[in-house]
């Protein structure tokens, strides 16, 4: 039977992308290759429990979500992401994918939203950037940079037009880094520049600050 390491599986607001706002269950599993300076879940590095993805998509269903994210850490770290995701979808559910864009996303059932986390020069890990993913992204999909300083936000703005995001995905995401960042200075650059991109705050920060999932 297959299992994955999962850290929680809890029942929440979306706080980010395209669904932002909807109740969700997350499904969160554990470990991830890389350490983004930015990274505000590192619980979710080691630990948690062995689970059969049948346990686990039962355990989905007693919330009789639409939506369901699953998200890390890393998920596709685990090379059984991709069957759960599979079952997922398999279920009737809208499922999107959190994923670093470090790891390879070809084989991600298509109908999955894939959120793909560019990395940004800031974030200390923007040499693990797969730009080959870009390649594997439809409409269906959308790109997501954690912008840290003037520079990120610059270096976006090239990398969008570079793989011309805008056209490719459904959405491009802009955050401004948690604490780091002002949202009105990163608002101000986007209206200056004209860029035809979606900025988000992450909104469970909003509601709950800094407690673990409700």
């Amino acid at each position: 039977m297959s299992e994955l390491r999962i850290t929680e599986i809890f029942h929440s607001l979306q706080g980010e992308a395209r669904t932002a706002g909807l109740p969700t269950v997350f499904v969160r599993l554990t470990g991830c290759p890389l350490r983004c300076g930015y990274c505000d879940t590192e619980y979710a590095f080691s630990g948690g429990s062995v689970r059969a993805i049948e346990d686990i998509v039962d355990e989905v269903a007693g919330y009789r979500p639409r939506y369901v994210c699953v998200t890390g850490g890393e998920p596709l770290a685990q090379r059984n992401c991709l069957p759960l995701l599979v079952e997922l979808c398999n279920r009737g559910y809208e499922v999107s994918l959190e994923t670093s864009g470090a790891l390879d996303v070809s084989l991600v059932d298509p109908r999955v939203s894939k959120v793909m986390d560019l990395k940004t020069p800031a974030s200390g890990e923007v040499h693990r950037n797969l730009y080959a993913n870009i390649a594997h992204l439809t409409r269906h999909d959308q790109v997501k940079f954690v912008v840290c300083d003037r520079q990120d936000y610059e270096w976006a703005r090239f990398k969008i037009d570079e793989h011309d995001l805008l056209a490719r995905v459904g959405e491009v995401l802009l955050s401004p880094g948690h604490g780091v960042v002002a949202p009105r200075d990163l608002a101000q650059w986007i209206l200056d520049d004209r860029l035809p991109v979606r900025m988000q705050l992450q909104l469970h920060k909003v509601i709950w600050g800094e407690e673990r999932a409700r």
